[in-house]
This record gives C-alpha cells, structure tokens and sequence, in this order.
C-alpha cells in the first residue's frame, strides 16, 4: 500500500521505513507507519475509517478534534504538558483532519504512535481495572464542562435502550426465520424488565442527570495502560464520542469488565458479576470524576450496568431472531449464546443488588 499521499498531505517530511497492519479493533484498518528523517525515526499511526458503519467521517473528526484539544488544554493547564495522556491528531494541509482519496473513496486519519504503552484485551489483574474506571474517571470529568450537545451525534440511538427494545418487539413479531418458538424464555425474560430499560433516557429527558461528553464504547482494551508501570494514561478510539450520560460508559465499562466470563461463554455457571472487581472500577471511576458527578448520577450508577446488558442481551436475541445479520458470528446459535450470557448476568446482578448499591454508596 502505498501511504505517501497520506503522509505528503499531512505534512510529514522523511522517507517511510516500515508500515504494518494492527489489527486489533474491529471497525477501522489501521497500521503502524515508521518515518525516517534524517537520522531519527518517527512512528504515526495511519487509521482507514470505515464508512460504511460511520456515514459522516467528517463529523466523526470534528468531533474527536474538539475534545481532544479541550483535554489538552485542561492537561497544560494542570500539568504543563499533555505527552502520552490524549491522542494528537495531524490536521492536512487543506486545514482539514483527514485525507479523502478520491480514487477509492477512503478517509483517512494520521495521529501521533504513543510509544511504552500497552492494551489489554480482558482485566488480567484487579489493579487494572481501577486504573480503567481512574482513566474513564478522569476522561469525563475533564469533558464536565464541555458543551456535550454541541457534538454530533455519530449513530443515532445508540443507547437508546427502549428504541432497541421496541426493535427487538418487532423482531419478535415478523418471526422472519422461525427461531422465536426456540427463545420464548429469553424473549419473556427481556419483556418482563422492558420498563426499567427507559430509566436513562426519561431522566435525560426531564433534566434530572445531565447530558455528557460520552465514549460508547468503555472497554478496557480502549485505554493505553504505560508498559512498565500499567498506570492508565490514555482513552483511545473515540469515533463514538458523542452526548449521552456518564452513565452509559460507567454502565457498559463494568458490564464487560467485571463478568467473569466472556461475552460468548456458553457455561452460563461460569457468568457472574465480580463485586470485587465493580468496587475496583466504582472507586477509581469516582475518586477520577470527583464531584462532577450529580446525586441522581450516582444513585443510578448500579442500574446502568443492569441497564446495559439487558440493552446488549435485547440486541443479539434481535439479531438472532433476524438471522444474524448484524453481528458477527462463528456458529448458528452464537448471537443466542452471547444473549443467554447477558441475562444470566442480570440475574446475578439483581441476586447481588444489594452488595452492588452498598459499594457504591461506599465511594461516594
């Protein structure tokens, strides 16, 4: 692939040395591009956005551009400098942070490699998921004061947890490949708890919690964690920054990272909620954010993780019934699979829901 275009638009100068593909992440093509100059070398990573999941690449840019010069203004300001704790992105000689090739009809995006750095596919170590909840923590709480609503709104919806309900509704419904008479259970299961899913969004209606700056998607593989000390130092992949609640990124962070099996665990004995590692996250997530966040926020902090998977088990049950045409799948009943896995977490979550709100309540 030839990425001197690429960098000639963004003002890199220097001979490329070495390209590789990364491929961790699902969504963009991303690689590892090595300049020489001179008799220093210089690593940027060059970043293909997928248009076909994100419709508007400009406005994915605009707004990751607007939040990461607002962190780097918060970060000069309280530590001088901001090396290794935001990602820099390069803006174009046409003054615009991304390279369209119009042959292809690609978008692209150059940012500056952190380099000592690593990502963590699970929570290996109780330890890093404090660090995780500290950097979302963190994250949010220099966004506090960002005009949230000023943002696009990337993929409309998206958390939308009683518009995804009311989608798996009509799933259920049309039946398209006869499969509901093998899911009546789970199907009675979502239906039952539909009216706790519209907690967030009526209360971001009404103005009881605020709209934020919000990730969307709170993996712990999304923080750059230093290689030598495994502090955390930097959130990555913010293509779905947009406005929601605070909420929604706490909820999801602790739904993925405190299960104690993967998402596609088919030994439902081995799913649970882990409270050591919810008060793990909880601590650092709210020593990070400190008073920024409100009461209301707080109180419903344990809902949004129940919240969360009930939206994601109500999502792959959808795709299920559809006949997987959304998710990716390696076997017949694999979206079925990662459903049955997200209710048997709220089950754990509701037998401990006494536990989840004491250890909140602790770290307020």
């Amino acid at each position: 692939m030839d990425f001197q275009p690429i960098a000639d638009h963004f003002g890199i100068t220097g001979v490329i040395a070495h390209a590789e593909e990364i491929h961790s992440g699902n969504i963009n093509r991303t690689y590892l591009v090595a300049v020489q100059e001179a008799n220093t070398q210089k690593e940027y990573v060059f970043q293909r956005i997928n248009t076909f999941v994100f419709k508007k690449p400009e406005e994915v840019m605009d707004n990751i551009l607007k939040v990461t010069e607002h962190i780097k203004k918060k970060l000069l300001a309280t530590h001088g400098c901001y090396d290794r704790r935001v990602l820099s992105f390069l803006v174009g000689v046409d003054g615009k942070p991304y390279y369209y090739a119009a042959g292809n009809r690609h978008f692209w995006r150059v940012y500056e490699y952190i380099d000592r750095a690593v990502a963590y596919d699970q929570v290996v170590k109780p330890e890093l998921f404090y660090e995780a909840g500290r950097s979302f923590g963190e994250f949010q709480g220099w966004l506090s004061d960002f005009p949230a609503q000023t943002l696009a709104e990337i993929i409309p919806n998206f958390h939308n947890t009683p518009a995804r309900f009311e989608a798996f509704r009509r799933s259920v419904e049309a039946d398209t490949v006869g499969r509901r008479i093998q899911v009546e259970d789970e199907i009675r299961f979502l239906l039952d708890r539909e009216a706790e899913c519209g907690v967030l969004t009526e209360k971001l209606a009404s103005g009881e919690i605020p709209y934020r700056v919000t990730h969307n998607d709170t993996k712990i593989n999304n923080i750059l964690f230093d290689n030598h000390t495994d502090k955390a130092m930097c959130v990555i992949d913010l293509d779905t920054v947009m406005p929601g609640t605070a909420l929604y990124d706490f909820g999801d962070a602790v739904r993925y990272g405190a299960s104690t099996a993967l998402e596609d665990e088919r030994d439902l004995s081995k799913v649970s909620i882990d409270l050591h590692l919810y008060e793990q996250f909880t601590k650092g997530f709210l020593e990070s954010m400190g008073d920024s966040l409100t009461a209301a926020e707080i109180a419903l902090l344990p809902h949004s993780v129940k919240i969360m998977a009930l939206e994601l088990a109500s999502r792959f049950l959808t795709d299920y019934l559809d006949g997987d045409v959304y998710f990716k799948t390696r076997s017949d009943d694999h979206n079925l699979v990662r459903a049955r896995t997200q209710i048997r977490l709220v089950r754990d979550i509701e037998a401990k829901w006494t536990e989840l709100r004491a250890i909140t309540a602790r770290y307020c």
